[in-house]
Protein backbone atom coordinates (compact mmCIF):
# COMPACT_ATOMS: atom_id res chain seq x y z
CA UNK A 1 0.00 0.00 0.00
CA UNK A 2 1.21 3.77 -0.65
CA UNK A 3 2.17 5.97 1.52
CA UNK A 4 0.05 8.36 2.48
CA UNK A 5 1.86 11.34 2.34
CA UNK A 6 5.07 11.46 0.06
CA UNK A 7 8.53 12.58 1.01
CA UNK A 8 11.54 14.54 -1.18
CA UNK A 9 14.30 16.71 -0.79
CA UNK A 10 15.94 18.26 -3.76
CA UNK A 11 17.88 21.07 -4.04
CA UNK A 12 17.36 21.93 -0.13
CA UNK A 13 13.61 22.01 -0.71
CA UNK A 14 11.87 19.17 1.25
CA UNK A 15 8.08 18.44 -0.73
CA UNK A 16 5.28 16.72 0.92
CA UNK A 17 2.79 14.99 -0.95
CA UNK A 18 -0.22 14.42 0.08
CA UNK A 19 -0.94 10.35 -1.40
CA UNK A 20 -4.29 9.42 -1.68
CA UNK A 21 -5.24 10.30 -5.50
CA UNK A 22 -7.98 8.09 -5.49
CA UNK A 23 -9.86 10.25 -3.02
CA UNK A 24 -8.84 13.53 -3.71
CA UNK A 25 -6.49 12.98 -0.95
CA UNK A 26 -9.12 12.92 1.72
CA UNK A 27 -7.24 12.79 5.07
CA UNK A 28 -7.13 10.22 7.18
CA UNK A 29 -5.58 10.06 10.78
CA UNK A 30 -2.74 7.61 9.39
CA UNK A 31 -2.14 10.71 7.14
CA UNK A 32 -1.91 12.75 9.61
CA UNK A 33 -0.05 11.15 11.85
CA UNK A 34 2.60 10.77 9.29
CA UNK A 35 2.34 14.19 7.72
CA UNK A 36 3.22 16.28 11.14
CA UNK A 37 6.12 13.45 11.17
CA UNK A 38 7.48 14.53 8.14
CA UNK A 39 6.83 17.83 8.47
CA UNK A 40 9.58 17.56 11.78
CA UNK A 41 11.71 15.90 10.06
CA UNK A 42 12.01 18.82 7.33
CA UNK A 43 12.34 21.22 10.47
CA UNK A 44 14.91 19.42 11.80
CA UNK A 45 17.29 18.57 8.82
CA UNK A 46 20.00 21.27 8.17
CA UNK A 47 19.80 20.35 4.35
CA UNK A 48 15.76 21.42 4.22
CA UNK A 49 15.78 25.35 3.93
CA UNK A 50 11.90 25.78 2.56
CA UNK A 51 9.41 23.32 2.39
CA UNK A 52 6.67 22.78 -0.63
CA UNK A 53 2.85 20.99 0.41
CA UNK A 54 1.11 19.60 -2.35
CA UNK A 55 -1.46 16.98 -3.30
CA UNK A 56 -0.81 14.08 -6.00
CA UNK A 57 -3.29 13.86 -8.41
CA UNK A 58 -5.76 16.29 -9.42
CA UNK A 59 -6.77 17.52 -5.81
CA UNK A 60 -4.91 19.30 -2.90
CA UNK A 61 -6.97 18.11 -0.18
CA UNK A 62 -10.85 17.39 -0.20
CA UNK A 63 -10.83 17.61 3.75
CA UNK A 64 -11.15 14.79 6.21
CA UNK A 65 -12.23 11.54 4.46
CA UNK A 66 -16.35 10.76 4.86
CA UNK A 67 -15.56 7.33 6.22
CA UNK A 68 -13.57 8.55 9.19
CA UNK A 69 -16.17 11.35 9.82
CA UNK A 70 -18.88 9.07 9.92
CA UNK A 71 -17.16 6.75 12.07
CA UNK A 72 -16.01 9.09 14.34
CA UNK A 73 -18.45 12.15 14.21
CA UNK A 74 -15.77 14.70 14.07
CA UNK A 75 -13.34 15.59 16.45
CA UNK A 76 -9.30 15.93 17.13
CA UNK A 77 -9.48 12.24 16.16
CA UNK A 78 -9.70 13.71 12.83
CA UNK A 79 -5.64 14.66 13.08
CA UNK A 80 -4.35 11.24 14.40
CA UNK A 81 -5.20 9.65 17.20
CA UNK A 82 -1.58 9.92 18.37
CA UNK A 83 -0.66 13.30 17.05
CA UNK A 84 -0.96 16.04 19.77
CA UNK A 85 -0.34 18.35 16.85
CA UNK A 86 -2.87 20.18 14.94
CA UNK A 87 -2.56 22.37 11.63
CA UNK A 88 -1.44 25.50 13.79
CA UNK A 89 1.59 23.53 14.49
CA UNK A 90 2.59 24.69 10.83
CA UNK A 91 3.11 28.36 12.22
CA UNK A 92 5.65 27.09 14.40
CA UNK A 93 7.87 25.26 11.86
CA UNK A 94 11.26 27.99 11.45
CA UNK A 95 11.43 27.59 7.66
CA UNK A 96 8.58 28.77 5.22
CA UNK A 97 6.02 26.72 3.92
CA UNK A 98 4.53 27.00 0.49
CA UNK A 99 1.33 25.48 -0.61
CA UNK A 100 1.12 24.30 -4.16
CA UNK A 101 -2.69 23.55 -4.17
CA UNK A 102 -2.98 21.87 -7.32
CA UNK A 103 -6.41 21.14 -6.79
CA UNK A 104 -9.83 21.18 -4.42
CA UNK A 105 -9.07 22.56 -0.85
CA UNK A 106 -11.95 21.69 1.29
CA UNK A 107 -12.60 21.68 5.29
CA UNK A 108 -9.43 20.31 6.92
CA UNK A 109 -7.61 20.56 3.43
CA UNK A 110 -8.50 24.59 3.16
CA UNK A 111 -6.96 24.69 7.07
CA UNK A 112 -3.51 22.94 6.52
CA UNK A 113 -3.37 25.61 2.67
CA UNK A 114 -4.35 28.55 5.35
CA UNK A 115 -1.81 27.53 7.70
CA UNK A 116 0.79 27.34 4.99
CA UNK A 117 2.98 30.72 4.96
CA UNK A 118 1.91 31.64 1.14
CA UNK A 119 0.08 29.92 -1.21
CA UNK A 120 0.07 28.92 -4.99
CA UNK A 121 -2.94 27.59 -7.11
CA UNK A 122 -3.70 25.89 -9.96
CA UNK A 123 -5.96 28.42 -11.76
CA UNK A 124 -9.44 27.29 -11.42
CA UNK A 125 -8.86 25.49 -7.94
CA UNK A 126 -11.62 25.27 -6.28
CA UNK A 127 -11.13 26.43 -2.48
CA UNK A 128 -14.27 26.21 0.40
CA UNK A 129 -14.26 25.95 4.16
CA UNK A 130 -17.20 23.77 4.10
CA UNK A 131 -17.60 23.18 8.06
CA UNK A 132 -21.27 24.96 8.56
CA UNK A 133 -22.27 22.50 5.61
CA UNK A 134 -21.08 19.71 7.42
CA UNK A 135 -22.46 21.09 11.15
CA UNK A 136 -19.09 21.93 11.89
CA UNK A 137 -17.70 24.98 13.41
CA UNK A 138 -14.14 26.66 12.35
CA UNK A 139 -11.27 24.34 12.73
CA UNK A 140 -8.28 24.35 13.99
CA UNK A 141 -7.84 28.36 15.02
CA UNK A 142 -8.92 28.95 10.97
CA UNK A 143 -11.07 31.34 13.07
CA UNK A 144 -8.02 33.28 14.15
CA UNK A 145 -5.97 32.90 11.06
CA UNK A 146 -8.45 33.65 8.75
CA UNK A 147 -9.19 37.28 9.56
CA UNK A 148 -5.82 38.00 9.63
CA UNK A 149 -5.27 36.87 6.25
CA UNK A 150 -8.24 38.63 4.92
CA UNK A 151 -10.01 40.53 7.33
CA UNK A 152 -13.10 39.99 9.35
CA UNK A 153 -15.96 40.68 6.95
CA UNK A 154 -14.49 38.07 4.35
CA UNK A 155 -13.43 36.01 6.42
CA UNK A 156 -17.06 35.50 7.56
CA UNK A 157 -18.03 35.09 4.58
CA UNK A 158 -15.68 32.15 3.68
CA UNK A 159 -16.81 30.55 7.17
CA UNK A 160 -20.61 31.18 7.35
CA UNK A 161 -21.31 30.23 4.05
CA UNK A 162 -18.66 27.92 3.12
CA UNK A 163 -19.22 28.50 -0.67
CA UNK A 164 -16.64 27.28 -2.52
CA UNK A 165 -14.01 29.96 -3.52
CA UNK A 166 -11.90 29.81 -7.25
CA UNK A 167 -8.39 30.22 -7.28
CA UNK A 168 -8.69 33.66 -9.25
CA UNK A 169 -11.02 34.94 -6.15
CA UNK A 170 -9.30 33.91 -3.87
CA UNK A 171 -6.17 35.92 -5.27
CA UNK A 172 -8.09 39.28 -4.90
CA UNK A 173 -9.15 38.42 -1.19
CA UNK A 174 -5.65 38.27 -0.89
CA UNK A 175 -6.04 34.28 0.32
CA UNK A 176 -3.91 33.35 -2.53
CA UNK A 177 -0.90 35.02 -3.03
CA UNK A 178 -0.47 33.45 -6.92
CA UNK A 179 -2.80 32.07 -9.50
CA UNK A 180 -0.63 29.65 -12.14
CA UNK A 181 -1.58 27.33 -14.74
CA UNK A 182 -2.24 23.94 -13.60
CA UNK A 183 -0.02 21.90 -15.07
CA UNK A 184 3.27 24.79 -13.79
CA UNK A 185 1.72 25.02 -10.15
CA UNK A 186 3.69 22.53 -8.24
CA UNK A 187 7.50 23.94 -10.19
CA UNK A 188 6.35 27.47 -9.91
CA UNK A 189 6.09 27.40 -5.98
CA UNK A 190 9.67 24.98 -5.97
CA UNK A 191 11.23 27.90 -8.01
CA UNK A 192 10.34 30.24 -5.28
CA UNK A 193 10.80 27.66 -2.58
CA UNK A 194 14.23 27.15 -4.48
CA UNK A 195 14.99 31.04 -4.58
CA UNK A 196 14.56 31.42 -0.92
CA UNK A 197 16.73 28.29 -0.16
CA UNK A 198 19.67 29.61 -2.42
CA UNK A 199 19.47 33.39 -1.36
CA UNK A 200 18.11 33.97 1.88
CA UNK A 201 19.32 33.63 5.66
CA UNK A 202 17.38 30.28 7.59
CA UNK A 203 18.23 32.23 10.53
CA UNK A 204 16.66 35.14 8.85
CA UNK A 205 13.64 33.35 7.55
CA UNK A 206 12.71 31.93 10.95
CA UNK A 207 12.99 34.98 13.11
CA UNK A 208 11.00 36.93 10.78
CA UNK A 209 8.25 33.97 10.48
CA UNK A 210 8.16 34.04 14.24
CA UNK A 211 8.02 37.76 14.57
CA UNK A 212 5.00 38.07 12.02
CA UNK A 213 2.47 35.32 13.75
CA UNK A 214 3.87 36.50 17.27
CA UNK A 215 3.27 39.98 16.15
CA UNK A 216 -0.38 39.48 15.48
CA UNK A 217 -1.37 39.23 19.13
CA UNK A 218 1.07 42.02 19.91
CA UNK A 219 0.53 45.88 20.56
CA UNK A 220 3.34 48.10 18.88
CA UNK A 221 5.75 48.77 21.55
CA UNK A 222 6.03 45.12 22.10
CA UNK A 223 6.90 44.36 18.38
CA UNK A 224 9.18 46.98 18.50
CA UNK A 225 11.19 45.45 21.17
CA UNK A 226 11.21 42.46 20.15
CA UNK A 227 12.48 43.58 16.74
CA UNK A 228 15.25 45.82 18.73
CA UNK A 229 16.14 42.35 20.35
CA UNK A 230 16.58 40.13 17.21
CA UNK A 231 18.25 42.86 15.24
CA UNK A 232 21.08 43.53 18.04
CA UNK A 233 21.38 39.79 17.36
CA UNK A 234 21.30 39.40 13.84
CA UNK A 235 23.91 41.92 13.90
CA UNK A 236 26.17 39.78 15.65
CA UNK A 237 24.92 36.62 13.45
CA UNK A 238 27.37 34.85 11.19
CA UNK A 239 24.56 35.43 8.29
CA UNK A 240 24.96 39.03 8.45
CA UNK A 241 28.50 39.02 7.50
CA UNK A 242 28.06 36.09 5.23
CA UNK A 243 25.24 38.72 3.32
CA UNK A 244 27.57 41.63 3.66
CA UNK A 245 30.57 39.85 2.07
CA UNK A 246 28.42 38.40 -0.44
CA UNK A 247 27.15 41.48 -1.85
CA UNK A 248 30.04 43.19 -1.71
CA UNK A 249 32.47 40.11 -3.20
CA UNK A 250 28.86 40.14 -6.27
CA UNK A 251 28.50 36.52 -5.39
CA UNK A 252 25.91 33.75 -4.55
CA UNK A 253 25.60 33.79 -0.55
CA UNK A 254 26.71 30.82 1.35
CA UNK A 255 24.26 31.05 4.53
CA UNK A 256 25.45 28.53 7.09
CA UNK A 257 22.22 26.16 7.90
CA UNK A 258 19.59 26.68 10.51
CA UNK A 259 20.33 25.17 13.64
CA UNK A 260 18.37 25.47 17.55
CA UNK A 261 20.94 27.11 18.89
CA UNK A 262 21.27 29.68 15.61
CA UNK A 263 17.29 30.97 15.95
CA UNK A 264 16.28 33.93 17.70
CA UNK A 265 14.54 34.74 20.73
CA UNK A 266 11.47 35.11 19.36
CA UNK A 267 11.24 32.22 17.05
CA UNK A 268 13.00 29.95 19.70
CA UNK A 269 9.57 31.11 21.88
CA UNK A 270 7.53 29.98 19.45
CA UNK A 271 8.53 26.38 18.39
Amino acid sequence: MAEPVLYEVAERVATLTLNRPERLNAWTRDMGVLFYELLQRAAEDPEVRAIVVTGAGRGFCAGADMELLQSIGGGSAVVGEQATLYPSHMLQIPKPIIAAVNGPAAGLGFVIAVMCDLRFAAAGAKLTTAFVRRGLIAEYASAWLLPRLVGPARALDLLLSGRVVLAEEAKEIGLVHRVCAPESVLEEARAYARDLAVNCSPRSMAVIKSQVYLDLDADLPHALERALREMEASLQADDFKEGVASYVEQRSPRFPPLSKGRVGEGAARSS
